[in-house]
């Protein structure tokens, strides 16, 4: 993308909130790339990496959309994007894998540091605390990319490292 920026939003959620800000970035005529939206807690995140029209700054798409009745009380950013937008080999999820159970004081950075020794990338992560009759459970989700020669291995450290907290694992491969 010649003109790329990243747009970085955070907010009180509410319904509609996805389909205002890509419609007003649709309508400045900005094409949307790598995208993601979130709710944290009662808040919500939304943050792409997107292509301007020739000309058009920054500065003028935060201006944009600063004045839309949603952005009332947001965090926005609208900046360049100076790196590549097209993804690298390691960010192509080849695996999701999840992990569910009782919450886990260090259960994240446990899972995060066996895909270090395999040298395996995280691409996506999404954890969240889910009520349930039992007190509640929390549900890790991990799209990672692993490579070829060591994803058994990975997978099943991984496998152990969920079995020996009690929890609950599960993966596919998505090759």
């Amino acid at each position: 993308m010649a003109n790329a920026a990243l747009i970085s939003i955070f907010c009180p959620d509410r319904v509609g909130l996805v389909a205002s800000v890509a419609g007003r970035l649709f309508d400045l005529g900005i094409n949307l790339g790598d995208t993601t939206f979130a709710v944290l807690g009662t808040g919500a995140e939304f943050t792409t990496v997107c292509e301007l029209p020739d000309g058009m700054a920054p500065e003028e798409v935060e201006e944009e959309l600063r004045g839309l009745e949603d952005m009332k009380n947001a965090r926005l950013t609208v900046a360049r994007f100076d790196l590549s937008t097209e993804q690298g080999p390691f960010g192509h999820i080849t695996h999701r894998i999840k992990v569910i159970g009782g919450d886990r004081p260090g259960l994240i950075a446990r899972l995060c540091e066996v895909f270090i020794q395999f040298k395996a990338n995280i691409v996506r992560l999404n954890a969240v605390r889910e009520p349930s009759a039992r007190g509640g459970k929390y549900v890790v989700r991990i799209g990672v990319w692993i490579p070829d020669h060591s994803a058994r291995s990975c997978l099943a450290t991984i496998a152990n490292t969920a079995g020996g907290l009690g929890l609950e694992c599960s993966w596919e491969d998505v090759r």
